[in-house]
């Protein structure tokens, strides 16, 4: 059966310093799973990452784990995803769960997620794709990151359009809906019941 949606999720292959990331990870896979939905995110199955991608299954969902060869050992691959990628280099990883994504969602993490959630930003103010970005800020965690890029517009580096290809929210129950709605895939995901 094809899933209502697709959603790429970057996030941290470490738990955090804080049971609320854990948690949140947790909830955003059920989320996935309860609508149908289909998780692609990087393939791991350590902090995180495995959190969610368990939790989707779990719930129902579909997983599509994509892991460079060079980090499947060291992030812990789950290769027991619907559909499991192994490929050479991180850039192949990003294209394949750009091209596989409806939508994307960062949580918490590290600087890859921040890499990989700033790349899919670029990506679509310079037009390569208009699929919508969200950023869930778990304990505010990203409240200073959002501070400094309300810096980087007053500094007059970005523009205020730029910042609007992004949603954040604090609440997974809204942002999730929102970005599905966003994408155009309201209909059969069963978000009109939440």
């Amino acid at each position: 059966m094809k899933p209502a949606f697709s959603l790429c999720v970057y996030c941290g292959s470490r738990t955090g310093n804080t049971d609320a990331f854990a948690q949140t990870a947790k909830a955003v896979g059920q989320w996935i799973g309860q609508h149908q939905g289909q998780l692609v995110y990087g393939g791991g199955n350590s902090g995180l990452m495995g959190i969610v991608a368990a939790a989707t299954q779990q719930a129902g969902g579909r997983v599509v784990g994509i892991i460079p060869r060079a980090l499947a050992e060291k992030e812990h691959a789950r290769d027991d995803c619907d559909e499991f990628y192994l490929v050479d280099n991180m850039h192949q990883r990003k294209h394949m769960m750009a091209e596989r994504a409806d939508a994307f969602l960062a949580l918490p993490g590290g600087i890859g997620t921040f890499e990989e959630f700033f790349e899919v930003w670029t990506w679509r103010q310079l037009g390569y794709h208009n699929k919508p970005i969200g950023l869930l800020n778990v304990d505010g965690y990203y409240d200073g990151l959002m501070a400094f890029m309300n810096t980087t517009v007053h500094g007059g580096f970005v523009y205020d359009w730029q910042m609007n290809l992004i949603q954040q929210s604090a609440s997974l129950e809204q942002l999730l809906p929102l970005l599905i709605q966003e994408a155009g895939l309201s209909e059969g995901a069963g978000l009109d019941a939440i």
